[in-house]
């Protein structure tokens, strides 16, 4: 098998817990990587788990794990841990993984997950919806879906996922998250392909010329899963279709690397906002 056998790749580097008296990552350790792995791989189909699965009724149990063993790992080896969906039975799933250093083969394996009543742990066939989710990913299809409007089109969506982020998670107090800008922003949200919305974010006039976006939130099982990429690029795309010339926003210094990957630079000293520290960063569009 090679990398470019695998559309997904999680990487991970191997700590000094997971190496044995050889000096080489303990066996069992592999099959760790492959379940931190198969946690990132919904977070590329735009499914968070369990929540995704559960509403169909059931979960996705390991049936089977197999690992072969082609060369060792060692210490602070930057390893790739590729999973394809190769197989969607009646009530099964089959994943085919590979461990690759730069471009050599480690390790191979296998993994049969069946999906079942967690009440009763009987095989149940494997929903229409989830089996569609996985052949697409795999067919290179995108898994999130942006759509950009109004309160009254978006608010119940978007009010819902910031409820969540800002209110209970981050514990803002709800009078200082809920504003009259909603009702006259732009909103975007991001669906996966289930029709769950996953982030959201909002943009209003700064001054003439010049976007704010703001009130950029995901859902927690779905950062680093590009959801909020998605959403500031949908929202970046309506600014230049208004004509702006620039966008500006204050973000979390907490989330100012992910900022700065499409571009926005920092302009000004650290603020604080909401008892958070803020960055005001800036893009020319």
């Amino acid at each position: 098998m090679k990398r470019s056998d695998f559309r997904f790749l999680h990487r991970l580097r191997v700590r000094w817990a997971e190496i044995d008296a050889q000096k080489i990552v303990f066996n069992g350790h592999y099959l760790m990587y492959f379940d931190t792995a198969i946690a990132d791989y919904w977070r590329a189909l735009a499914l968070p788990y369990p929540e995704a699965v559960e509403q169909f009724g059931g979960d996705l149990y390991v049936k089977k794990a197999t690992v072969e063993y082609h060369a060792s790992a060692r210490y602070d080896d930057l390893l790739e841990v590729g999973i394809r969906c190769t197989r969607v039975g009646n009530s099964s799933i089959l994943f085919t993984l590979a461990i690759f250093r730069q471009d050599e083969h480690l390790i191979s394996g296998e993994l049969v997950y069946v999906h079942a009543n967690p009440q009763t742990q009987t095989s149940v066939p494997v929903p229409q919806p989830l089996r569609e989710v996985l052949l697409a990913y795999e067919e290179g299809l995108p898994m999130v879906q942006v759509k950009v409007g109004s309160w009254d089109e978006l608010g119940r969506d978007a009010h819902a996922i910031r409820q969540t982020v800002f209110v209970d998670e981050q514990r803002i107090p709800a009078e200082m998250e809920w504003d009259e800008a909603d009702a006259t922003s732009l909103h975007a949200v991001a669906y996966n392909r289930f029709g769950m919305p996953l982030a959201t974010g909002r943009l209003l006039e700064h001054v003439p010329g010049v976007a704010k976006i703001g009130r950029m939130a995901a859902l927690r099982t779905m950062r680093g899963g590009g959801v909020g990429r998605a959403v500031l690029d949908g929202l970046m795309q309506a600014a230049r279709e208004r004509g702006y010339r620039e966008a500006v926003l204050h973000a979390q210094t907490s989330a100012s690397a992910f900022y700065a990957r499409s571009g926005f630079v920092p302009r000004g000293p650290e603020f604080d906002e909401v008892g958070i520290p803020h960055v005001e960063m800036v893009k020319a569009l």
